[in-house]
This record gives structure tokens, sequence and C-alpha cells, in this order.
């Protein structure tokens, strides 16, 4: 008789263990897993458009030469000034920015442009899971619509510095927040993705 209660002890404690592995669950750290690593493939990024460096700006346009003052600063871009004709008597001042061997490593490439990419400060982890909403897709798959809130974790030393916030306000306010969004998750196999 004790044998028996062990076994289905045993076998009881193996389900509850299965179950709980189960990414498919209704659970919030399913949804939680599944949006964070959504977004480890869609990191945030310093600018709306990927960048070809070497880029050229005139010494007198603070609007450009701050935001890459500030990187060149933090040792990812290098700066080299130089002399640019205008009109056949006429000059101005240039600064020439390239990435540094440093940010090199730091440099996400645009696999769709060569020659093109971006610095990503982070990305997406999600801190709540503040509603879910199960239902079926017309295929008939499991789907569940989520309202989260999240922060942008895994950020580097450069993007915290205080001449990058400065030249770059929405890094300071993207990482000062806790902002809130929705997500459409879908049963695939046998768990949660962002679709």
């Amino acid at each position: 008789m004790n044998r028996n209660r062990n076994w289905t002890a045993v076998c009881v404690g193996l389900l509850l263990v299965t179950a709980g592995c189960n990414q498919g669950n209704n659970n919030d750290l399913n949804y939680k897993t599944a949006i964070n690593d959504h977004f480890k493939a869609s990191p945030a990024c310093l600018w709306s458009q990927p960048k070809k460096f070497p880029v050229q700006a005139a010494t007198s346009d603070d609007a450009k030469t701050e935001g890459y003052d500030a990187l060149t600063q933090e040792g990812l871009l290098t700066r080299t000034t130089a002399e640019k004709k205008v009109l056949i008597i006429a000059s101005k001042q240039v600064n020439n920015y390239d990435l540094s061997e440093k940010g090199r490593t730091s440099w996400t490439p645009d696999p769709t442009q060569p020659g093109y990419g971006n610095f990503c400060y982070g990305n997406r982890e999600v801190t709540s899971i503040d509603n879910s909403t199960p239902g079926t897709n017309a295929q008939g798959t499991k789907t569940v619509a989520v309202t989260y809130h999240y922060k942008i974790g895994n950020v580097p030393d450069w993007a915290k510095s205080q001449e990058t916030m400065t030249a770059y306000p929405d890094i300071a306010t993207a990482l000062s927040a806790n902002p809130s969004d929705n997500a459409n998750l879908v049963m695939v196999g046998d768990h949660w993705e962002v679709r």
C-alpha cells in the first residue's frame, strides 16, 4: 500500500514539473519570456534610421556635432577636422567622424544595407504583465492579447553617460521611464511568440 502511494506521489510530482515547464501555459512568466525574446532581436537604437560612417558635419552645426562629439567622448567615434571648399573662394571647417575600434565592437550592422548600422543601447525587458486576454484566431490557433510595462535592460556604459544622454535625450527618457505597451502573442508549437 505504501509502495502504491509513493509511486502515485512520484507520478503526480512529475506531472506538476512537466506542466510547469510547458511554455504554452497561459501564465505571465511565459508571456514575459515571449515578449523579452522578441525584443532581444529588436534592440532600442540611437537613430531611427541606420547611418553610414564616415560622416561629415560643419563645426558650426551644433545640432549635428553635439551627438557625434558625445559618441567621440565615449570612444565610439574618432574625429578629425578639415576644411571643405564651399565656393571657389570660400571654405568652411568640418569635422569628419568615423567608427573607432571600440565603436566597431558596439556597432550593430544593418543586414539589408551593407556599410550601414546603428549604435543600440539595450532592449525591452518586461517588468510586469498587467492584463492578458486569451483568444483563438481564424485558423484555430491559441492567441493572447497582453498589456505590459517594461524598462530598457542590458544598457552599455556609453549610453548611460551624462554626455550621451544630453546629446540624445530620447535615451535619457527611455532609461528613466517604465512605459506600457501591448503585444499579441500566438501559440507556435509549444510556446508563445509575438506576432
